[in-house]
Formats: C-alpha cells, structure tokens, sequence
C-alpha cells in the first residue's frame, strides 16, 4: 500500500505530522481520527522508512549493510519491557531511553532513539511507530493506537508481548509439522527427475532397439522430460515472471482482498488464520470496550488489527451496521465471519450490557481452538501427503515398470 505524509492537530491543538501507510487519503484520515488527530493535509510521499533507516543518516552503508536487522524477537522483547517499565511507573521517555542503552541490536536502538525524538517533539507514539513498517506491523500500530485511546498502554502492551509470543510459537509448531512432509516431498521431487533425466531415456533407446514402442505413460513422462530439458529458461523465465506478477498484484487493494479472502478457504491453514485473526479481534474489542470507547469509534481502530484485509472489510461493515443503529448481534451474523456458538455468545452479551466480557471468553475460546489445530495439524497433513504420495508413486510405477514388463516380450518378438 502507498505511504501518505501528513499534518493534523490533537486534541490539544498541536500540529503533528509523520508518516502512514493506507489504501488512500480517506483510509488514511480514518486513522488519524481514530488516533484522536485531526487531519489538515494528506499527500502521497515515498516510503519514508525501514527496518533502522529513519535517523541513521549518520551510520554509513557498510555499517548498515552488515548490520543485523531487527527481528520479531527484538519486538516482542522491546513490548514485554516497556510494559514493565510503564506498569511500574516509569516515565515513557525516561523508559524508552533505558531500553536504548540497553539494546542489544544497534539499529533497534537507532529506532528506539527515534522514538524518543519523535515522542519530544509532540508525535504519538503509533505515529512514531507508523516510520518503520517494517518493524512494527499494521497489527502493532493499531493495537498501541487503542492503548493510547483508552489510556490502558501497559495492557496493550503485554497483549501484544502475548499475541508475538503465540505467534512466534505457531510459527514453530506449523514449521514442525512440516519439516517431515517437506522432505518427503522433495525427494519425490527429486526421484521424478532422476528417472525422467537417466532412466527413462534409457528405456527410450533399449525399446527402440527392439523396434518397439514404449508405454504410453513412459511416453507422456518422457516427453515431459524433454520439454523440461528443452525449454527451462523459458519456464524459468515465467515461473519468476508469475511469481513477480502475484507480488505487484497483491499489494493493490482489490488484489489483497481477494487473496486474503481465498488463504481463509485454503485446506489446514483457512482454519488457523480465519480463528487467529479473530482471537486478536475479540481481545481489542474488549479493551476498548472497557476503556469506555464507544463501539463504533472501537470497531473502526479495531478493524485495523486484523492482518487480513477481507476480515478487515467484514468488520468495517459491523460499524457500518452499528452506525445505523443496528444491534451488534444482527451485524455479527452478516457478516458471516462468526459461528453459531459465537452469535449466541455475543447476544447473551449484549442483552446482560456485558459484551467485553463476552468477548475475552469468544478470545479465550478462537485461541483454544488455534491451539488445537496446531497441536492436531501433522495427523490433518497426513492424509494430503498420503495421497501425493500415491499419486507420485503410481505414475513412478507405471512409467518404470510397465516398459520393464514388455521388455521381455518386446525382446522375444523384435519387430
């Protein structure tokens, strides 16, 4: 998405102004009104920032070039100790320049430093943030946005330490789970072009010997090999072209709905992102629920924390609907996100006047099933690899061991 410069004036009427990054000007004054900012200029500028590029201009390019980049670990780390840090009532700024001298990566600390110049000169911290995309994600601004809406960044804080750790722990467990399909795949892989490369052209030569014809699937995969031979700058060529192509597309706004829409449909990993994204979805409504924010200007900074731009869109229709003056249940069940037990939930919630608390228990509850898909996702791969590996193995057999068969006869009865 594009990068807008603007200016706007708090609620204290001081002119700020930074960098973020939105589907347009409006997505963009959205954000700002959601952050409390009202925006006076909103302009497309360049990316104004990456992983330690903002305030670096004095570190030259060989000291950037071999210096190590930030990691999520950085992050996550960085979210724990400033939650302490404000939970004991330290100073932000007085906090943010401890965990400046005591970073380890340099470049962290560039940005930490920045930080703090950005926090004295008047700039909200999610706008400080906003300068390095590529450090803190969407999900991060928009969830420190909250804390600084509902005057709770300590919470948001240790909820995001939370949210990084879960998040990091999937990651290992879905790497785990495919370590071993992964390998198996591959030396399939590998044994379908050995044998289309060495063996089978053998048979080619032997058969026509005999002055008789090979198989017909020996055929196919031969000719397949001498495609592949013949013509692999060209697919090359198109296999980095497509790849390309899928990046440019999925970085425009229609191409991103779209493909974030189809990953909640895809086999194993729809059911893990679609309970994921709406775990962290039901935990910040609830934090702004509780802090007092009214549900429309919390649905509207809330939709900003979902990673997927076709939940996203989903939930800016519950405001559209709330806005109206829809109930949260009818807007709920359009929206076709949530299951039967979670509308149930939500209108025992909304009846009693307690929907926060309702909706940590839908959080509590999208995160038990996440971690059950996780630790249940290697026996729900099994049958996927099953199959592919019969399949493999039947066009193995017989492409190799059909032309062995007529070998014989071929050789008793040459032509």
């Amino acid at each position: 998405m594009p990068f807008f410069a603007y200016k706007g004036r708090d609620g204290r009427g001081e002119l700020l102004q930074g960098v973020l990054e939105g589907a347009d000007s409006g997505a963009v004054a959205d954000q700002l009104f959601g952050s409390g900012v009202t925006p006076l200029e909103i302009s497309v500028t360049k990316r104004r920032a990456t992983s330690g590029s903002a305030g670096s201009s004095s570190v030259g390019w060989r000291e950037r070039l071999f210096e190590k980049k930030v990691t999520s670990m950085d992050v996550q780390l960085f979210s724990r100790q400033i939650y302490t840090l404000l939970k004991s009532g330290v100073p932000i700024m007085r906090g943010l320049a401890g965990l400046q001298e005591s970073a380890i990566s340099t470049s962290f600390a560039r940005i930490i430093k920045d930080l703090r110049e950005s926090l004295d000169a008047g700039r909200e911290l999610s706008i400080a943030m906003g300068r390095y995309p590529a450090v803190f994600t969407p999900f991060y601004l928009s969830m420190v946005k909250v804390g600084e809406m509902t005057g709770r960044l300590e919470e948001v804080f240790l909820r995001l330490f939370d949210h990084l750790e879960f998040d990091r722990d999937m990651r290992e467990r879905v790497k785990t789970a495919l370590r071993y399909p992964t390998f198996v795949v591959i030396a399939m892989v590998l044994a379908m072009v050995v044998v289309n490369i060495f063996v089978i052209p053998k048979f080619a030569s032997v058969f026509q010997s005999f002055g008789a014809e090979l198989p017909l699937m020996t055929r196919v995969l031969l000719t397949t090999s001498q495609f592949t031979i013949a013509w692999w700058p060209a697919l090359a060529g198109v296999t980095v072209a497509s790849i390309v192509g899928f990046k440019a597309w999925n970085r425009t706004v229609n191409g991103r709905l779209v493909w974030d829409r189809v990953k909640l449909r895809l086999p194993v990993a729809g059911k893990i992102i679609h309970k994921g994204t709406m775990a962290r979805f039901a935990r910040s409504f609830a934090l702004s629920l509780r802090s007092g924010v009214p549900i429309v200007q919390a649905l509207t900074v809330v939709s900003q924390t979902a990673d997927n731009a076709y939940l996203s869109s989903r939930i800016d229709q519950m405001r559209d609907g709330v806005e109206r003056g829809e109930s949260i249940l009818r807007t709920s069940s359009a929206a076709n996100v949530f299951t039967p037990i979670v509308l149930q939930m939500i209108a025992v919630g909304e009846e009693t006047g307690s929907i926060d608390d309702l909706m940590d228990e839908i959080a509590l509850m999208y995160e038990r099933e996440v971690d059950y898909e996780l630790k249940t996702l290697s026996s729900q791969i099994e049958p996927i690899l099953i199959t592919f590996l019969g399949v493999m193995v039947l066009i193995l057999a017989l492409g190799i061991f059909l032309p062995i068969w007529d070998l014989g006869q071929a050789a008793l009865h040459p032509k």
